[in-house]
């Protein structure tokens, strides 16, 4: 069954209103194993825009950003940098605009067997102008049977004033470029622009650009739901009858569908995300090459150091020096 997103009614007096809004409630929604770069994007798009419009405004604050958690408290992003967090259970929302961001993330399996992060979805979900999900947050919203609620202003005029328009989950537009867009409504298109200038650019790996996000419109639920599973499992041992399995196939035609749609064998796949996992967590932390490996599902830092060799003809070490960054953190 298709997941139908919907878009939130767009009027000139809502617009207005949106004008004369003192503050806005940006709520993320995180977990342990959650992806932190995209998180942290979008925190700093809205901390830029509170920085830049205080000195320009009497100190008036536009966004405010509350890290939600099921039990609250200090959790770790998949890079293991620590964040903390207020839980659900003892957040409270306001009568002010309110927008929902859910991360994504390898710990997502776990985070949608937590009733209580379930629960609070679906209690917030009704008077959350804006539900987005990123990547594997899908899946948050998925098991709570509620849809996505994307920015109106991403689309056209007509769609805009559609109060339901639909969209598949092929064109949903990215959670960072959703932030700036409500920048640039809210505070002019010279501050967004300003904003999105300073942002470093998410890294990119040579294993970043999946298959699947080109040949995103030839590939059925049933694969999808697969390719987040290997996504969702890379740390863990993984068999083609268990993947198989999550697409409801035979492991015969899984292998056959699977080729087909992705490009590339299920196997294949695996090691492709493990290997995009290790180069993001190469540049996004600082934990050792070997901790890497095992958390990435690679077994040792021998064995990656293999694969670089192989794949990239570098090591682990000097990919990591050759890409260094300084590290972010949204607390």
């Amino acid at each position: 069954m298709e997941l139908i997103e919907t878009l939130p009614r767009c009027t000139p007096h809502n617009v207005e209103a949106t004008r004369k809004t003192e503050v806005t409630h940006v709520d993320i929604a995180l977990f342990n194993g959650f992806a932190l770069p995209k998180v942290a994007a979008i925190i700093e798009v809205f901390h830029k825009a509170n920085a830049l419009t205080a000195s320009q405004r009497s100190g008036r604050v536009y966004y405010d950003v509350s890290l939600l958690s099921a039990a609250g408290g200090r959790i770790a992003s998949s890079s293991s940098v620590f964040v903390w967090t207020e839980s659900v259970e003892t957040h409270r929302g306001t009568n002010d605009r309110h927008l929902l961001f859910i991360a994504g993330g390898a710990g997502v399996e776990h985070a949608c067997r937590d009733e209580r992060l379930s629960a609070w979805l679906r209690r917030r979900h009704p008077f959350s102008e804006i539900v987005h999900p990123i990547a594997e947050g899908r899946q948050l919203l998925e098991v709570t049977g509620l849809p996505s609620r994307y920015c109106p202003l991403m689309y056209g005029e007509q769609d805009a004033h559609e109060p339901y328009s639909k969209r598949s989950l092929t064109e949903a537009p990215t959670a960072v470029r959703t932030a700036l867009r409500l920048v640039e409504e809210h505070l002019g298109p010279d501050l967004a622009k300003q904003i999105a200038e300073s942002i470093a650019p998410e890294h990119r790996t040579p294993f970043s650009n999946a298959a699947t996000h080109s040949a995103a419109h030839h590939v059925s639920e049933k694969i999808m739901a697969s390719v987040r599973w290997l996504e969702a499992n890379v740390d863990r041992p993984i068999s083609i009858d268990a993947a198989a399995q999550v697409a409801a196939m035979s492991e015969r035609n899984f292998l056959r569908r699977f080729k087909s749609e992705i490009g590339m064998t299920p196997s294949d796949y695996l090691l492709r995300a493990r290997l995009n996992m290790s180069c993001r967590m190469l540049i996004e932390s600082r934990l050792p090459v070997d901790k890497i490996a095992r958390r990435c599902g690679i077994g040792s830092g021998g064995q990656l150091a293999k694969l670089f060799r192989k794949y990239l003809s570098t090591t682990p070490s000097d990919y990591r020096m050759s890409n260094s960054a300084p590290l972010s953190s949204p607390s």
